[in-house]
């Protein structure tokens, strides 16, 4: 059985890699409404999926003078606060692959606390509740790592992960964080019914679009039809547009709730 542990973890909030400066992150919260009225049998309890309440709970962090760092992104600006892309990939016994599981929304930052601590000076920063600006229709924030983060200088041509053991037809949601590039480049997640590299192709609406973090890194959720098909293989492909390297993270969370 393969246990996880803490240094195992890693956070990206808005295309930033603020792990070498967290502590802990959640609790990543995902909750439904009961009905009321259900006994304690009946199969309607705790499954209205239209009542998905999602949280990630509060960040716990080292404040730190980097430029790029978690201070410049959550503790300046219109007072640090606004909407944020957060993803949370947990590895399994090492650092994140793909196919491991992966925590992803928008959040609104709602506060940015700065006390001394044992040694260190600490910042925590909560996160309110989910924001369902492109993600309106879905209520589930638990998917897979595509693409753990590292650099890239050339398409994907790798098989890819059979993350549900079948296709599905409800669509979902891309989600990518782009550290940083050179130039413009495109991120996509491809799907296959056959796990050979030739059967692979794009999955509808699954693209970043044309994207550079030449100066500023670049995140997104992107969510596609909730009727989309979603074929059993997936695995994440760019497209380098002028860029010749780039450094990127991304994931899927397939929909499978009907």
């Amino acid at each position: 059985m393969a246990r996880t542990h803490n240094k195992h973890v890693r956070a990206y909030v808005d295309g930033v890699d603020l792990s070498g400066y967290s502590r802990t992150v959640g609790a990543l919260g995902w909750m439904f409404g009961a009905d009321s009225d259900a006994a304690f049998t009946d199969e309607v309890k705790n499954i209205l999926v239209g009542q998905g309440d999602i949280q990630a709970g509060t960040l716990s962090a080292f404040l730190d003078n980097d430029t790029a760092g978690l201070f410049a992104l959550a503790g300046t600006g219109s007072n640090g606060y606004g909407t944020r892309n957060l993803a949370v990939a947990i590895g399994a016994n090492a650092a994140p692959a793909a196919g491991d599981p992966v925590f992803a929304w928008k959040f609104e930052q709602t506060n940015y606390s700065v006390e001394q601590g044992s040694g260190f000076v600490g910042v925590t920063v909560p996160f309110g509740g989910a924001s369902y600006a492109s993600t309106l229709t879905y209520k589930k924030p638990w998917g897979v790592v595509l693409h753990p983060k590292g650099t890239e200088t050339a398409a994907n041509t790798a098989i890819g992960i059979d993350d549900n053991g079948a296709s599905s037809a409800l669509g979902g949601i891309f989600i990518y964080h782009l550290f940083s590039s050179d130039g413009t480049v495109t991120l996509t997640a491809e799907d296959a019914a056959t796990n050979t590299n030739p059967s692979f192709a794009a999955i509808s609406g699954a693209t970043s679009g044309s994207i550079t973090a030449a100066v500023t890194p670049k995140s997104g959720m992107i969510a596609i039809s909730t009727t989309g098909a979603v074929r059993r293989y997936l695995r994440p492909q760019l497209t380098l547009g002028t860029a010749t390297t780039c450094v990127y993270f991304s994931a899927f969370i397939r929909n499978n709730l009907a």
